[in-house]
């Protein structure tokens, strides 16, 4: 099944799929452009991987200094760094290189506190599409991202749809996908994670109580490029759904 949160008619509403259009819990049916799209369940922690893809750690082996063989790279983020599906998402006037990450976001629905990594999956409730926008000229190094790369407002866009566990049989059999103003720039599969995802919630599980809601960014496969202000960007995962944003500069924000 495939729900979306969604704000109309001064409410928040929860909705399913109605051919081109949605259907709100109370029944009503409403288009899709007449309302605002909001990440697609209440979401808690947000737990962000770094270069979590085989492929993508050999894009960037020049500038690395960490392994496939490390632990995983995590960091977190604040609840402000969401946007829904259609948001902006601000792109400085001062940078040179900023790109898109297409990324599955695996849904935690129960606590899960020293999970084994063969019991993992029990513990996920659904999936949904993130685009996680990253500055490189603002990192430190090349492989512990810091906040204003990795923390910024609206620049962690998630949705359209949240997707239950039970209709993605294969999650590590998954084709990503993303188009910048329609012309495919990324394509790679979940297959090629480092790290699993039930190695990442018996690794998280380890050493921090994970509860439902909670929602862990699982990486990007190769092939991020820069975007401008004006793109339009699509990140697509196959079964989970089509997420858009568009890139807008300071003025928009005032600055």
């Amino acid at each position: 099944m495939k729900t979306a949160r969604i704000a109309y008619a001064g409410a928040i509403h929860q909705a399913t799929p109605h051919g081109e259009q949605l259907r709100l819990a109370d029944g009503r049916i409403v288009s899709e452009d007449a309302v605002v799209w909001l990440p697609p369940f209440e979401v808690g922690t947000i737990i962000a991987l770094g270069l979590n893809y085989a492929d993508h750690l050999k894009e960037l082996s020049k500038e690395l200094t960490v392994n496939a063989t490390d632990e995983p790279l995590v960091f977190l983020k604040g609840p402000g760094s969401l946007v829904g599906h259609r948001g902006q998402t601000r792109r400085p006037n001062d940078v040179a290189f900023m790109h898109y990450e297409c990324e599955l976001a695996v849904v935690i629905g129960k606590t899960a506190h020293q999970v084994k990594r063969a019991d993992a999956m029990q513990h996920v409730a659904g999936y949904t599409v993130c685009n996680d926008y990253a500055i490189r000229d603002y990192l430190e190094n090349w492989y512990r991202p810091n906040l204003r790369v990795k923390n910024r407002d609206a620049g962690t866009v998630l949705g359209p749809w949240f997707v239950d566990a039970e209709d993605v049989p294969e999650p590590h059999k998954l084709t990503l996908t993303t188009l910048v103003n329609g012309v495919v720039k990324q394509q790679g599969t979940t297959a090629n994670m480092v790290n699993d995802i039930g190695a990442l919630i018996e690794y998280l599980s380890s050493f921090m109580t994970l509860r439902a809601g909670d929602v862990i960014l699982t990486g990007t496969p190769e092939g991020v490029v820069n975007v401008n202000v004006g793109d339009e960007v699509v990140t697509e995962i196959e079964g989970i759904g089509r997420l858009v944003n568009t890139i807008v500069g300071d003025a928009i924000f005032g600055r």
